[in-house]
């Protein structure tokens, strides 16, 4: 099961900044990311005229945009949908999903905060805190984190969501970008690396390997 963490907090107190920052620190860890972001004031992705906004207009339920790079899926609902049914249905692949918003979900959150912004935290004790993230010190049981402190927060992430990772996983990262692979693939790339590799003198029994790749030299 993919292991979400929502991050919320006030109007302006810095979500969307935060979770800027602490993607591509995850990615540069090797985690694949997914994110989720909520807004209770509903959306339309489709242009009015368009030929996907003309198959909903006809009352299709779901519709597909798909091109060679990227796809987006636009489907009625009856309800809002939780963190975990969203994830259930339409995310796989990824190590972890970071959400901005759901303050009311059951999933654990880091609340951000702004001194200059608000007087108190949103959250209570009764919340599944794993941080706070604030430019204010507060005397709490979880950890504290300065604003700027990006690492740290992915740390916290980190050590709370993805210790469990598989030790037996594996991610393939070119020019520093994930590839995502099959389970097949996955086991094959291994299977393979650690039997070549497991022939190297004082290599018999590896727990992982790690190779990097440079560019070739032209001549």
């Amino acid at each position: 099961m993919i292991p979400i963490v929502s991050i919320i907090g006030k109007s302006n107190s810095g979500k969307t900044t935060l979770i800027e920052k602490i993607i591509p620190e995850l990615t540069r860890r090797g985690y694949r990311v997914a994110t989720i972001k909520h807004d209770v004031h509903g959306f339309d992705i489709d242009e009015e005229g368009k030929d996907s906004w003309r198959h909903r207009k006809a009352g299709a339920d779901a519709v597909i945009l798909s091109s060679p790079k990227q796809i987006a899926l636009v489907r009625t609902v009856d309800r809002d949908l939780t963190i975990a049914e969203l994830r259930d249905r339409f995310i796989d692949d990824v190590d972890i999903i970071i959400t901005e918003g759901f303050k009311k979900d059951i999933q654990p959150k880091i609340e951000v905060f702004r001194k200059e912004m608000h007087r108190e935290l949103l959250t209570s004790k009764d919340d599944d805190v794993v941080a706070v993230v604030s430019n204010q010190p507060f005397d709490m049981a979880v950890p504290c984190l300065d604003l700027d402190d990006v690492n740290g927060v992915v740390d916290v992430i980190e050590k709370n969501f993805l210790h469990h990772k598989n030790e037996n996983d594996m991610t393939l990262m070119v020019d520093g970008k994930p590839i995502p692979l099959t389970p097949f693939i996955k086991t094959l790339i291994m299977q393979t690396v650690r039997a070549m590799v497991s022939t190297l003198k004082g290599c018999q029994d590896p727990k992982s390997v790690k190779i990097t790749l440079g560019q070739k030299s032209k001549r």
